[in-house]
């Protein structure tokens, strides 16, 4: 069995745990998944394990060959219109809401994330030139965006400047006529293909001038080819790829080493005010950081399906309590791993999906909800990319010594999955943002209004009070001691994942009241609707324990690790 869209778990959480929306039936959701399933299964999944072993390759004119079958994939995708599936119609966007591209974007990276990469950047551009853009920009840029005739990308990390953008030093000077850039760039996704017309860059660079830090970077639109006089786009811009990366795992997506301006000095157009590069660019990445999360999700996903193939076929020993011939599904321990996958994947997806209905509303301008969305981004990216490593590995032990040999594929999930606790902001960066600027910046307001819903959505929910009351006094202890930075520091990454598992644990017991009240009513699919049931049953008395440990750390293991010397380490 090869990759299958999760189609019905999709379809419950959209029409069970997020509330109606006017532009959308059971009928449309069903049409549009059920073609972007079929695209995800039939097209991308075939190329996943081919392009882990038939890499990208630099060629001496500068341009980047694509593993055979991608530029073909990529097109069927952009005829279809799925690239700008949330983009507005007014520039030949679907105009479907932000849950159906989440959705959607579930099945590409669960089918080949190494593609999909390719249109996550783009849609992260659609959303910088929606929201800055001026009118010309987004009349010459959205349509090509959306159509899948342009892609782009983002370019921040420098050789010496990763996660500290104050220090870049690629430069941007006004020559009377035009900005010209000068610089490199690094880790570059999909900063050179075949699979586009054209390449739309949105680089960081520092103007001529412009004071020291942050607030002298701008953002800068430099295309792969320029404009001729008959208004093509056929001038090569001075840029080339001069090298791309050999990596762990995401092999068929190409890293770019990119050059700007090696001669005079690549052609480039401001995008908004001068000095404004990094807030425009964190648009993109609060996009990115929940499309991460989302790759974890989808890959986790994958990596469950693949051990669930697996169980069912292989066999070895003879489960207790089973005839001989059994296979391997029937050991408790597997079992436990199987359960154990697929109650964390269906969490983490009740948390993107919801969390995107949220930022639907956020951008509409509702200020709870832009509060909300805040708290949650790293939370999605944070818990999310680490719950992948645990599901993918777990994914491995299923396949025993097979799990250990490439040819299974269930290692290239383990590899694959490894870069999401560190691209877009390591996860050490979100616990921070997350303690420091979404926790005691607003005096603990909107996680305790979080941890109150709970509360009350969970009240009936024996395993969920004790960590509801341990997150209370968690938040109080935060709170009092807000200015001890460096303590609470040591402990900010299990304050993330502490407060993930909880909410975690109350989606999964909205989804289980939700199914128990379709059974009584005899609604079709008994047996998915009992499977839901069991996976939250499974996650109360196997995850929700976890919530105990990491609260725990924070109330009492800071002093141990603030204490320590350097040279103890």
């Amino acid at each position: 069995m090869a990759y299958m869209s999760p189609l019905q778990d999709t379809k419950f959480v959209l029409e069970n745990l997020l509330p109606p929306h006017i532009d959308l039936d059971d009928s449309t959701i069903e049409a549009v998944l059920s073609e972007a399933g079929k695209l995800a299964d039939n097209h991308l999944a075939p190329l996943n394990h081919f392009g882990d072993k038939n890499n990208p390759v630099l060629r001496q004119d500068n341009e980047v060959q694509t593993p055979e079958g991608f530029s073909e994939a990529f097109s069927r995708i952009a005829e279809g219109g799925w690239i700008g599936v949330a983009s507005e119609t007014d520039y030949e966007g679907m105009g479907l809401p932000g849950r159906m591209s989440a959705a959607i974007n579930e099945y590409w990276h669960g089918a080949n994330m190494s593609f999909a990469l390719c249109s996550l950047l783009t849609q992260g551009l659609i959303d910088a030139f929606t929201l800055v853009g001026t009118d010309e920009e987004k009349k010459t840029y959205l349509p090509k965006f959306n159509s899948g005739a342009w892609t782009g990308t983002m370019n921040l990390t420098e050789p010496q400047s990763g996660t500290d953008l104050a220090t870049i030093k690629t430069k941007a000077k006004h020559d009377g006529q035009n900005w010209r850039i000068q610089g490199q760039k690094i880790y570059i996704t999909y900063g050179e293909h075949d699979m586009s017309e054209n390449i739309i860059h949105l680089v960081l660079a520092r103007t001529e001038g412009a004071p020291e830090g942050i607030k002298g970077i701008s953002t800068f639109i430099i295309p792969k080819y320029l404009k001729d006089e008959n208004g093509n786009y056929t001038i090569r811009n001075d840029l080339k790829c001069i090298s791309i990366e050999h990596k762990m795992g995401i092999k068929a997506s190409p890293t770019a080493v990119m050059s700007y301006g090696e001669n005079e000095g690549a052609i480039g157009y401001m995008l908004g005010e001068e000095g404004r590069g990094i807030e425009y660019m964190f648009i993109m990445m609060n996009r990115a950081r929940f499309d991460v999360g989302l790759q974890g999700m989808a890959i986790s996903e994958a990596a469950r399906q693949k051990a669930l193939e697996y169980a069912n076929t292989r066999i070895q020993g003879t489960p207790i309590n089973r005839v001989k011939g059994t296979p391997i599904i029937g050991h408790g321990d597997v079992k436990r791993l199987l359960l154990s996958m697929r109650s964390l994947t269906e969490a983490m997806r009740a948390l993107i999906l919801v969390s995107s209905e949220i930022m639907e509303r956020a951008h509409s301008g509702n200020d709870n909800c832009k509060m909300k969305e805040g708290f949650l981004i790293p939370i999605i990216k944070g818990w999310s990319t680490e719950l992948a490593q645990e599901v993918t590995s777990n994914g491995v032990q299923i396949h025993g010594g097979m799990g250990f040999i490439e040819e299974t594929g269930a290692a290239q999930y383990m590899r694959d999955a490894r870069i999401l606790p560190i691209y877009e902001g390591t996860n050490a960066i979100q616990a921070n943002d997350f303690m420091f600027r979404k926790t005691i910046r607003d005096n603990g307001e909107i996680a305790q209004q979080i941890v109150n819903e709970i509360n009350v959505d969970c009240k009936d929910n024996n395993e969920m009070k004790d960590a509801i009351n341990l997150a209370s006094e968690t938040l109080d202890f935060i709170l009092e001691n807000r200015d001890d930075h460096e303590m609470l520091s040591c402990v900010s990454f299990d304050y993330l994942m502490g407060f993930g598992y909880l909410i975690g644990g109350w989606l999964m017991n909205k989804a289980k009241l939700k199914a128990q009240e379709k059974i009584l009513k005899n609604s079709k699919d008994q047996t998915f609707l009992k499977s839901k049931v069991l996976s939250s049953e499974f996650y109360d008395l196997h995850i929700l324990p976890r919530i105990q440990t990491h609260f725990k750390i924070v109330l009492k293991g800071a002093k141990v690790v603030k204490s320590s010397n350097d040279s103890f380490v």
